[in-house]
């Protein structure tokens, strides 16, 4: 019987990483078999308005302006607007140097929630597409964005976030390219599957009609904006070929610093909308919800503390059993790869997949650090973004 619970406690652990990934693309492909993709239809652009929230941006400010006026995407249905509330470098003085651009500025730094709402009260398209000023986005991004919305199901898209890598690479840059690689397939299988789950702040667009505003404190912004908009029965697509790129963190102690801060976003989320539990109002939301978010930031962090200890004991107690001793072997290997890719984690190396086992067992890591930062109350609504790599 403690074999048999242990064996459905290992299976849970691995569900959200493995298993759901699986049952997903079964799920689609059976979607497919019985509803035939209604193609989008190719109407007329909708005129636009892209909102760039920037905090003490000004090292990548000029880069970000190169890329935005390079955008290919009818420049009379095109509106740019910058918000640089709080910023005390240059960052406002140069966006001011274009005059194509609407500058929103405060000298008051109420954190980018704040920012960003008061500036969607100015909008007043029907498409709003959020970015973040450090990215740098595909030429055609805005024109697949607005494709989506062709349609009517469809009230906000997730672009895709890729995190520019080197041939060899850190601890931190490495695993977080890696795993947005993983997480991008994972969207793409719950947008084929219904909707994507929430969206990344680095591009996401909505329809302003949809849009409700969210606490100033709110953490994972981005992600609940678009989940509310799920919760009204609207899909959020995702849309590969709307790339974000950026450099990745640091260093390993940056990395863990945003880990920890959307941890403490996640509990608040679930903390402050019971609704995305509630299976009678929109049951396939919450299915894919608790299969790809929730779970993974309680369950499997959870289980992993309890996982080596049990499979200890019952070892003590069924020292013959293979299955056992194999789930053992394969925790003690994953734990020590870990520490590997700890000690080497400041090393530039090219077999980046030698990180993966450490970045994971540090995403876990950050969830109970996240719990404790939420418990404690410390949710700043000010950026304090990690520092990025910077390229010159």
């Amino acid at each position: 019987m403690c074999i048999t619970i242990f064996t459905i406690l290992l299976i849970i652990a691995i569900y959200p990483y493995v298993l759901y990934p699986i049952l997903g693309l079964i799920l689609v492909f059976i979607k497919r078999i019985f509803v035939k993709k209604t193609p989008l239809l190719n109407t007329e652009l909708p005129e636009i308005t892209l909102l760039i929230t920037a905090y003490n941006e000004e090292q990548f400010v000029e880069d970000k302006i190169k890329n935005t006026l390079q955008l290919e995407y009818p420049s009379d249905k095109l509106n740019v607007v910058w918000v640089t509330d709080g910023s005390t470098d240059n960052t406002p003085q140069i966006v001011k140097k274009y005059p194509q651009f609407k500058l929103m500025h405060s000298s008051e730094r109420n954190g980018k929630v704040h920012a960003m709402q008061r500036a969607v009260v100015e909008v007043t398209t029907s498409i709003i597409v959020f970015c973040d000023a450090n990215t740098q986005l595909e030429n055609d991004s805005l024109i697949h964005i607005a494709n989506q919305f062709s349609d009517n199901s469809v009230g906000a898209v997730s672009g895709e976030k890729r995190v520019c890598s080197d041939l060899k690479d850190t601890a931190a840059p490495a695993g977080e390219g890696l795993y947005w690689k993983y997480e991008s397939l994972i969207k793409q299988i719950d947008s084929n599957l219904y909707t994507a789950v929430g969206a990344a702040g680095e591009l996401f667009a909505i329809r302003k009609e949809l849009y409700e505003p969210v606490p100033n404190d709110t953490i994972l912004d981005d992600f609940l904006i678009t989940l509310k908009i799920a919760g009204k029965g609207y899909r959020i697509a995702y849309e590969p070929k709307a790339a974000a790129s950026e450099y990745g963190s640091a260093n390993v102690t940056e990395e863990m610093k945003r880990k920890i801060r959307i941890a403490a976003g996640s509990f608040q989320v679930l903390s402050r909308n019971p609704w995305l539990f509630n299976v009678f109002k929109n049951p396939i939301l919450v299915f894919q919800f608790v299969s790809h978010k929730f779970m993974r930031w309680i369950v499997t962090p959870l289980l992993m503390v309890l996982l080596l200890p049990m499979n200890i004991v019952l070892l003590w107690y069924n020292s013959h059993n293979l299955f056992l001793w194999i789930v053992l072997i394969l925790q003690i290997l994953f734990y020590l790869l870990s520490y590997t890719g700890y000690l080497i984690q400041g090393k530039s190396i090219r077999n980046k997949v030698l990180f993966v086992p450490y970045y994971f067992f540090m995403a876990n890591l950050a969830q109970f650090k996240g719990l404790l930062r939420f418990f404690k109350g410390n949710t700043s609504v000010k950026w304090d973004r990690s520092e990025r790599i910077i390229k010159s």
